[in-house]
């Protein structure tokens, strides 16, 4: 009778071990640094780092493990105060990529998470394959507007997807 206590205690022990090791792996990274005055979580720990803020250039970079599945480029925009976000995804920032291979805009979307904001999705091809771009366009304030543009293989990018909205919903300001 001890013994199998024992045994139980053991495979008691050996479990709740395994949920906490399991629930510190599956923790976020979180993305801070003195040269960028935003901070956003990392699902997964396949997203590298590839530019480094600076003093000088407070923009971040990371891709997927390779560019071609996913890159997340973040950048600072300062607007009009009175420029509604759908103008700038639609007047400044679309006539620009507009010129891309086999450009196809996609549908706006509205977004919330920290930053409130629009998504704008599009296709492009970019060697031969299909590409696909998901931009989110959060506004910090009357002037500034942050945009993380995501891109990469179409098929990564339908698989991402769900990660890049977890980025951009948890992406603040300090």
């Amino acid at each position: 009778m001890k013994m199998k206590r024992q045994n139980f205690s053991i495979y008691i022990l050996l479990a709740v071990g395994f949920v906490f090791s399991a629930v510190a792996f599956g923790q976020n990274e979180t993305f801070s640094d003195p040269n960028a005055d935003y901070t956003f979580k990392l699902p997964d720990a396949k997203w590298l780092m590839t530019t480094k803020p600076s003093t000088t250039i407070p923009n971040v970079e990371y891709v997927f493990g390779d560019r071609s599945n996913g890159h997340l480029e973040i950048r600072k925009l300062s607007v009009q105060k009175t420029e509604l976000m759908t103008d700038l995804v639609h007047n400044s920032e679309e006539q620009k990529l507009q010129f891309l291979p086999g450009f196809i805009a996609g549908k706006d979307e509205n977004y919330k998470g920290y930053l409130p904001g629009v998504v704008f999705n599009f296709d492009y091809v970019k060697a031969s394959k299909a590409m696909s771009g998901r931009f989110y366009y959060l506004r910090a304030n009357d002037t500034t507007v942050y945009v993380l543009r995501f891109t990469g293989l179409q098929d990564s990018m339908k698989s991402l997807r769900g990660q890049a909205d977890s980025i951009a919903r948890t992406f603040n300001v300090n």
